[in-house]
This record gives C-alpha cells, sequence and structure tokens, in this order.
C-alpha cells in the first residue's frame, strides 16, 4: 500500500532519466507468464512505454496538491496512452486499470477524461458526456468526457507538453499551452500517478511534480 509523501518545496523529477527508481510496474500478463518482458524501459534518457502488453507503470507514493508536467511524443504510429492521476487499487476496472481519473494522451484526444471507477464533473456534462441515465464509472457505462479542444497536440513525432494541475477536488489540464480540460467535484483528491501502457509506443522525456502552494496564480 502506497503512502502519500511530500513534494519538495521546488519540484521533483519523477522519472531521473536513468532507471525506473520509485516507481512499479502493473502488467498482468506478467503475473501469468514469467516470460513476459515489462512494457516500460528506459532508452536514451527517455522512459519509453512500448504499448504491449498492457498494464501501467506506477508511482510509489501517493500524492496531492500538485502540477504535474509531463512531456511526451508518439515517435512512431500514432496511438493510445494515458496519465492517471488520484490512482489506489489495482486492476479495478476491467481487471486492468486501477481506481483513478484518467487524463488521456491519446493521439488528436488529448486531455480528455476518463472515469476508473472515481467520477468528476465538469461543465456541459451531457455535451461532453453522453445522456445522464448512461453515466457511470464501471464497466459498459460513459466513461468519457471529451476535451474542449481541437489541434492543441503538435504534429506527429514532434513533443507535446501535457501540465495537469490538482487542487482539492479539482483538476485542469493543458497540452502545449492551451486549458483543454477542467473538472471538479472529483470523488477523490490524491492518490499515486501511473503511466499506460495501452497498445502504442510513447517517449516521455520529463515528468516533474511541484507542489501547487509553490505555484504562481497565472499559468
Amino acid at each position: 500500500m502506497s503512502c502519500q509523501t511530500t513534494i519538495k518545496s521546488d519540484g521533483e523529477d519523477l522519472f531521473n532519466g536513468k532507471d525506473l527508481r520509485g516507481w512499479h510496474v502493473d502488467v498482468p500478463d506478467m503475473d501469468r507468464d514469467a516470460d513476459v518482458k515489462s512494457p516500460f524501459l528506459v532508452r536514451d534518457s527517455k522512459l519509453v512505454s512500448m504499448g504491449k502488453p498492457p498494464g501501467h507503470l506506477i508511482t510509489d507514493h501517493s500524492y496531492k496538491n500538485y502540477r504535474l508536467e509531463v512531456e511526451y511524443r508518439f515517435a512512431g504510429e500514432p496511438g493510445n496512452c494515458g496519465v492517471l492521476v488520484h490512482a489506489s487499487t489495482p486492476r479495478a476496472l476491467y481487471k486492468m486499470f486501477p481506481k483513478s481519473l484518467e487524463v488521456q494522451m491519446m493521439h488528436e484526444n488529448a486531455g480528455d477524461f476518463w472515469c476508473i471507477v472515481e467520477d468528476i464533473t465538469v461543465p456541459d456534462m451531457v455535451a461532453r458526456r453522453g445522456p445522464k441515465e448512461e453515466w457511470g464509472i464501471t464497466e459498459g457505462k460513459k466513461r468519457r468526457i471529451l476535451n474542449l479542444t481541437d489541434g492543441s497536440e503538435k504534429p506527429l513525432g514532434e513533443w507535446n507538453s501535457m501540465i495537469i494541475e490538482c487542487l482539492d477536488n479539482a483538476i485542469k489540464v493543458w497540452v502545449n499551452g492551451d486549458l483543454v480540460n477542467y473538472g471538479y467535484d472529483c470523488t477523490v483528491a490524491s492518490g499515486q500517478i501511473a503511466v499506460q501502457a495501452e497498445g502504442s509506443e510513447v517517449e516521455f522525456r520529463k515528468i516533474r511534480l511541484t507542489p501547487i502552494t509553490a505555484l504562481s496564480d497565472d499559468l
């Protein structure tokens, strides 16, 4: 079980550019077959999610009230990945996804929210999530909440900057400087952070955490 840790006042790099210290892998296929290799590795000072087998790389510690800066790119084919915040119970959805709120990184969909056994509210909820009677946080329910913009992502192969600001029960997301999503009344306000292996190779060159209290108000 993770414990909540205090973020250094000047921030800290969750990925050190050398190894996966501070993280652990949760890949169901690795439980079933000892010969299956982890989809997460370090290559040329970058954290790489190879996409397969599916699973998650999860921080050992939990965090609250922070600004998470991620720089990523799909170096080859466009595809799917995501950053999970406020993660807790592993394999809570489809025996794969930890209980969390996902900030989508899927090509041309960066900034969508996905509810994974946790929930969040956004403005214009029906327009962005669908009919209210179909909302939910478990299998078969409408868990996707569309982002606010199109065209915020860089061309394929270029580096994208994503900022996720988690403060109390609210989450704001920027992609390359554009505010692409904002939600409130989250059912959770702290937890682990995770990145996905979800079918596509993705490179990360920066994953940095800064406490909210150390930030200025003008982002």
